[in-house]
């Protein structure tokens, strides 16, 4: 799967919501309260966190995106505070002082690895008009240079009137794509947006309070997505993963990602709306861009309290996956040019490698010699079917591709449903395609496009009457 993380650095996306400020105090308790049947805290560590729309703001810093957020905050200490923390981060940040408003805070008690209670200060009354027209303004002021613009809705009042509207249409008239973390039991003030990332849950309370679940998700999720005029709709599902849900049609559903045991989902909602916009405006398809919001927030919840995911996280994943030999046919093209531009030289061979046997690995680790990686194509069982006869494969395409993959001098190994790997050898352009003697040159499929790339074609030796036709006609 292709990370376009180089591409991130060019990125200016706005951040407009609800700005909180999370402060955790964390200690030990050992004794339970003589005044309430309730724990004594002895505090050991306190410290704050930029939450909310600025947490969002922090996640896209944290991968690389020039970023600024717009909200509301009040004339106190808590939004200096919070301003600062924003700075740290090099976060641009255009917050309205509201006199009587008081900035958002979440206070978060934590003994041990447990949170024993929160208390938050808040007001979720909507801005005034004047103080909406102010943020509005601003943000216009910002328009043109923007690649992205995202609505962190935590309920705090800043989204509450018309300036989802205002920003959406806005936006429109540049083709600037809006992406919404929605809120409450009515989302037309979000209509036009390109995604909606809600949970299941928020599905649930604009869905009349049905019953979400395995059967009826798709169902509310695309009435949802028309009825309050979103282009798609990415459901974030807790352990159950995710569901993505596209304007044409389109459903893919996701499985969780958790790379260790899941210690705080804090802020996991705002690192899937930040890395599912950067990765699409970086080029990624919608079914990629979820795939790496799946990850990041895989991530985000091992780390205790709001913790934004870092490019660094993002390129550690990338070569998790990257260490797979089983790749898609995208992953593949991708990582041949990568080869490519470290100078390496990529060979190519093909075939059914149906119970692979002596004859197929000597033929692999021929093709290996011939340079620095070899990749290996292999035929999907229908293809092998249409080949060879309604009795095979004797092993599934699973199985062969698993197999192939644990050996050492395979690099690579791509399934093909074809009959020929034409197509992917146009799309790999190796430098060396190598095929089995008992093929003459004219035979090799691919031959012509390696050859006129400047590459060459190898002819390997055999291993006399080794073959799967003979194995199979053995154990008869």
């Amino acid at each position: 799967m292709i990370l376009h993380s180089e591409k991130f650095k060019d990125i200016r996306i706005a951040v407009v919501g609800d700005v909180v400020l999370d402060k955790y105090v964390s200690g030990i308790a050992r004794r339970i309260s003589s005044e309430a049947a309730i724990p004594v805290l002895l505090a050991r560590r306190i410290g704050h966190v930029a939450g909310g729309a600025a947490n969002v703001a922090a996640n896209l810093s944290g991968i690389g995106c020039s970023v600024s957020v717009y909200g509301a905050v009040g004339d106190d200490g808590n939004s200096v505070l919070l301003s600062e923390l924003l700075d740290e981060k090099k976060i641009e940040h255009k917050l309205q002082q509201i006199n009587g408003r008081p900035t958002t805070i979440k206070t978060r008690i934590v003994a041990g690895n447990q949170q024993i209670a929160r208390y938050d200060i808040e007001e979720s009354s909507a801005l005034s008009k004047h103080d909406e027209d102010l943020l509005f303004s601003s943000l216009l002021e910002e328009m043109d240079g923007l690649d992205g613009i995202i609505l962190s809705d935590y309920g705090n009042g800043v989204l509450k009137g018309s300036l989802c509207s205002r920003i959406i249409e806005a936006a429109a008239t540049k083709g600037t794509p809006v992406f919404v973390d929605p809120r409450g039991n009515n989302w037309n003030r979000y209509r036009g947006a390109a995604c909606a990332t809600p949970n299941e849950a928020e599905l649930a309370l604009v869905s009349e309070g049905a019953e979400i679940d395995e059967q009826t998700l798709s169902l509310h999720a695309h009435s949802a997505r028309k009825r309050y005029g979103l282009r798609n709709l990415l459901v974030t599902r807790g352990a159950k993963g995710m569901a993505l849900f596209l304007e044409d049609g389109e459903e893919f559903f996701l499985p969780a990602f958790c790379v260790r045991e899941v210690f705080d989902v804090s802020g996991a909602g705002d690192t899937v709306i930040a890395v599912l916009a950067a990765s699409l405006i970086a080029g990624a398809t919608w079914k990629q861009a979820a795939d790496w919001a799946n990850r990041a927030a895989g991530v985000v919840v091992t780390r205790a309290g709001t913790s934004p995911v870092s490019l660094e996280d993002l390129l550690a994943l990338n070569q998790v996956e990257r260490s797979g030999k089983v790749v898609s046919f995208e992953e593949a093209t991708a990582r041949v040019e990568d080869w490519k531009r470290e100078g390496k030289t990529v060979v190519f061979t093909n075939g059914c490698f149906d119970l692979l046997h002596s004859g197929h690995v000597h033929l692999l680790r021929h093709a290996a010699r011939e340079g620095d990686r070899l990749v290996v194509g292999v035929n999907s069982d229908a293809s092998v079917q249409r080949l060879k006869g309604p009795s095979r494969p004797v092993a599934s395409q699973e199985d062969r591709l698993s197999v192939l993959s644990a050996l050492e001098c395979v690099d690579l190994v791509v399934l093909f449903e074809e009959d020929t790997p034409l197509r992917l050898i146009q799309a790999l352009r190796p430098s060396v395609l190598v095929k089995g003697a008992d093929y003459t040159l004219p035979q090799v499929v691919g031959r012509d496009v390696v050859e006129e790339a400047g590459g060459r074609v190898v002819l390997a030796p055999l291993l006399e009457g080794r073959s799967t036709t003979n194995i199979i006609k053995s154990c008869r």
